[in-house]
């Protein structure tokens, strides 16, 4: 058995790929000072541009928390973007308490970005969406629209992406879910308004935005690593302490082998579900 990669790194040096919110994060502060420990660490992969720097996976609102408290160093789990655990999924946005019509008409609106009517019935795979196709949009009454911009890289496509996510986020209350279709929506939620499918994107993509400070519209990444380090526990005190980095990650190697040596260290093979979160 392999176990996860952790490493205490300067906070500074975690970078978010999407947008986000620090007011989330406030919440996280207060249960992060109760606790006094750092329960599960944030998954992060090195930067390609030789800066020292890290892209946030998973754990934005653990990295800005940290922040925020003025904690110089962070505990993550580093993962290798070629590694071959990791996997990066697309959340879709799941859209109430606004007005359809409403919605398309802003949509329609928005500068670069053209709207149009398609079969509802006819879908084509994400994957061989045309580079100038944005989101695939279905409103409540079951009728389809693709938004589409004038082909371009990868940075101009990303940042339309976040006009459309900003669009939104002002006027409606928002969801990530799975579904790609209205239907699979009904009676989950009062007051629907439409479903946004995104594109997927890779793994170096979003890792050459990052680099390059473009950041993706909040909730439409979904990285997973196997394994994944959770539960660790690891003590804000140690995090915050007056010490070197070259020393914080001694210590933390010295507290993963006595943990490992008194078999506090439990791996799952198979998918696990925790009912003490």
């Amino acid at each position: 058995m392999s176990l996860p990669t952790l490493r205490i790194v300067p906070s500074p040096d975690l970078v978010p790929h999407e947008w986000h919110d620090d007011q989330r994060s406030q919440p996280l502060i207060e249960r992060l000072r109760a606790s006094g420990v750092l329960r599960n660490p944030p998954m992060v992969t090195p930067l390609p541009d030789g800066s020292g720097r890290y892209m946030v996976l998973d754990g934005a609102n653990r990295t800005s928390a940290l922040n925020h408290m003025g904690i110089p160093h962070a505990l993550v789990q580093v993962v290798e973007a070629d590694h071959p655990g990791l996997d990066l999924h697309t959340w879709n946005h799941v859209l109430w308490d606004w007005d359809g019509a409403e919605f398309l008409q802003a949509l329609s609106e928005l500068p670069d970005v053209t709207l149009r009517d398609i079969d509802p019935g006819v879908r084509r795979p994400q994957t061989r969406w045309p580079i100038k196709t944005l989101v695939w949009v279905q409103t409540q009454d079951g009728k389809a629209h693709i938004a589409r911009s004038v082909p371009g890289d990868l940075a101009s496509r990303t940042q339309a992406l976040n006009r459309i996510a900003e669009l939104y986020a002002k006027k409606a209350v928002v969801d990530r879910t799975t579904a790609q279709q209205v239907r699979e929506l009904h009676g989950k939620y009062e007051n629907l308004t439409a479903i946004v499918v995104y594109p997927p994107f890779k793994v170096s993509e979003v890792l050459e935005l990052c680099a390059a400070g473009v950041l993706l519209p909040p909730g439409i990444t979904r990285f997973t690593v196997s394994p994944r380090a959770l539960r660790v526990n690891y003590s804000l005190d140690e995090l915050s302490a007056n010490k070197s980095l070259e020393e914080k990650n001694e210590a933390l190697q010295r507290w993963v082998n006595e943990r490992t040596a008194r078999k506090g260290v439990r791996y799952y093979a198979e998918p696990t579900v925790l009912y003490d979160e």
